[in-house]
């Protein structure tokens, strides 16, 4: 990417762990709820539940939930190697992850890309997700290497007007 467009950001974070540890983080439902989520449910092709331990795959679908948030997401899982790659459809674009081995620490890189060029996609998908990923990456990095969450669980935001724009840490 040459220059800053509405139609997809890159969001990139330097974490000291493995990366087996950051797949499993990604791309299982026990994983992915360990430090984003509140619920994670994925679903094979043939129509089975995968188990909370199990890598998802490609063609799979998702039902993502949050803590503070009643909405919901669903999407397709379009690729996942098992091992440092995934993508997925969401919020009516893609969002892949790759992560790169470095000598200290993996490089997580988040690409949400084919964003809608509408006005409400700009602001909800470009601006919202782009804040939000900045945050979640974070979280992520402040769970594996210091085991704490800096997502709010004990206090109910729903309720506030604006919570999800003005709160760092929805």
């Amino acid at each position: 990417m040459s220059k800053l467009t509405f139609d997809c950001f890159t969001k990139k974070i330097f974490i000291k762990a493995s990366t087996e540890k950051l797949y499993w983080c990604w791309g299982t439902s026990e994983g992915i709820t360990s430090w984003f989520l509140s619920s994670a449910v994925y679903v094979s092709q043939a129509g089975m539940e995968r188990k909370s331990t199990e890598n998802i795959q490609a063609g799979d679908s998702y039902t993502w939930m949050w803590h503070n948030w009643d909405g919901k997401e669903t999407g397709k899982v379009l690729k996942a190697n098992g091992t440092d790659f995934l993508e997925i459809t969401f919020a009516n674009s893609k969002v892949s992850v790759s992560l790169e081995k470095h000598e200290k620490a993996v490089l997580v890189t988040l690409r949400q890309h084919e964003i809608p060029l509408d006005e409400e996609s700009k602001l909800n998908i470009h601006y919202g997700c782009s804040n939000g990923w900045t945050f979640w990456l974070a979280n992520l990095k402040a769970y594996l290497e210091h085991g704490i969450l800096l997502n709010e669980t004990e206090f109910d935001l729903r309720n506030i007007p604006l919570s999800g724009y003005e709160f760092v840490n929805m």
